[in-house]
């Protein structure tokens, strides 16, 4: 029994779950459409003295609570995440990494910049 119907064809297929993109592409309407993954580039992660970090408080969208971001950062995630921690931990504070950003919880913008060059990142800036 190999003959589907068109309906329970649909239906079949509807239940199989669709990966989206960055721009949100889950779906089209177009029967030739093929969803194609974004291939990620690998980046090298640059030394911490060339790294443009932008040290900044930010209470938009998180229900009026202070976060510090540190954006700016050119490497891969690894790293990212590593430099993450690192912060955290010397903050005393929790936090993520989301968005190729480190989130710090509180306004630890001193205490961030300080770590930051002690530790070579002398491009760093708060703003």
């Amino acid at each position: 029994m190999d003959q589907c119907f068109p309906l329970l064809c649909q239906k079949k297929n509807m239940a199989k779950k669709n990966n989206s993109d960055k721009n949100g592409f889950v779906f089209s309407t177009d029967p030739n459409f093929r969803f194609e993954p974004e291939e990620h580039e690998i980046t090298e992660t640059l030394a911490p003295a060339q790294q443009p970090l932008r040290i900044l408080l930010d209470k938009k969208q998180r229900a009026g609570k202070a976060v510090t971001l540190v954006t700016g950062f050119i490497g891969n995630e690894e790293d990212l995440e590593k430099l993450g921690k690192q912060l955290k931990n010397f903050c005393g504070t929790g936090g993520s990494v989301k968005d190729h950003e480190v989130l710090v919880q509180g306004d630890q913008r001193d205490k961030v910049l300080q770590w930051l060059l002690k530790n070579g990142y002398g491009k760093s800036r708060k703003i």
